[in-house]
Formats: C-alpha cells, sequence, structure tokens
C-alpha cells in the first residue's frame, strides 16, 4: 500500500456531469419536446372546427416546437461556471515576528532596578 506524503487537496466540485448522463439528458427533453408538439397538432386538428382561436394557437405552438427542441437538443455540453484548479495550495504559514530585542545589559539593569 502507498502512502502520498503530497500536502496537495484535490476537489471536484466543479466537475461536470458525464457524457453519457448529459447525452442522455438531452434526449429525454427532445423527446419531451415532441410528445407535446404531437399533442398540440392533435388539439390543433380536433378543435379547428369548435374553438379556431386555440387551434390556431396550438398549430402555431406545434410549429415552433420542433425548432426549438433541435436548437435545445443540440446546445452542447453544459459549462461549469469556472474551471477547478488541480489542487489547492497550503495556507501560507504565518511568520514568526521579531520581538524587541534587548541588549542583554538593559535587560539586567531593569532586572536590579526592580
Amino acid at each position: 500500500m502507498r502512502k502520498h506524503n503530497s500536502n496537495e487537496v484535490f476537489r471536484i466540485t466543479g466537475a461536470r456531469q458525464g457524457l453519457t448522463d448529459d447525452v442522455r439528458g438531452r434526449q429525454r427533453r427532445y423527446v419531451i419536446s415532441m410528445s407535446i408538439r404531437t399533442v398540440s397538432v392533435i388539439l390543433a386538428a380536433v378543435l379547428w372546427n369548435v374553438e379556431r382561436h386555440v387551434a390556431i394557437v396550438a398549430l402555431v405552438l406545434g410549429a415552433l416546437l420542433p425548432y426549438v427542441a433541435v436548437v435545445i437538443a443540440n446546445a452542447g455540453r453544459e459549462r461549469p461556471p469556472s474551471l477547478p484548479s488541480a489542487f489547492v495550495p497550503m495556507p501560507a504559514q504565518p511568520a514568526i515576528e521579531p520581538g524587541t530585542h534587548q541588549p542583554e545589559g538593559q535587560a539586567e539593569g531593569r532586572a536590579q532596578q526592580g
């Protein structure tokens, strides 16, 4: 077993989602959008002679959703807010502040006076 005496601390909080999960999520959003489009086109056909205004809105929605769904599906991978650095550097150790240095003769003189 290896022991690492390194002071590097790795962080993964800025890691992106895996490629497989990203593709699966985009496919799911595309299928949902196309399902809504299908329902809106069917709704437009059913409501055309009953409620024409609602049918026109559903038809416009059915016409615009494929473009929006393709743009969303092909948008690409998410961008991380900022790329994480490979490690967190160790904090700088504070320097010892220099004390007030008195010559030996003055320190002894004070001790004898007191």
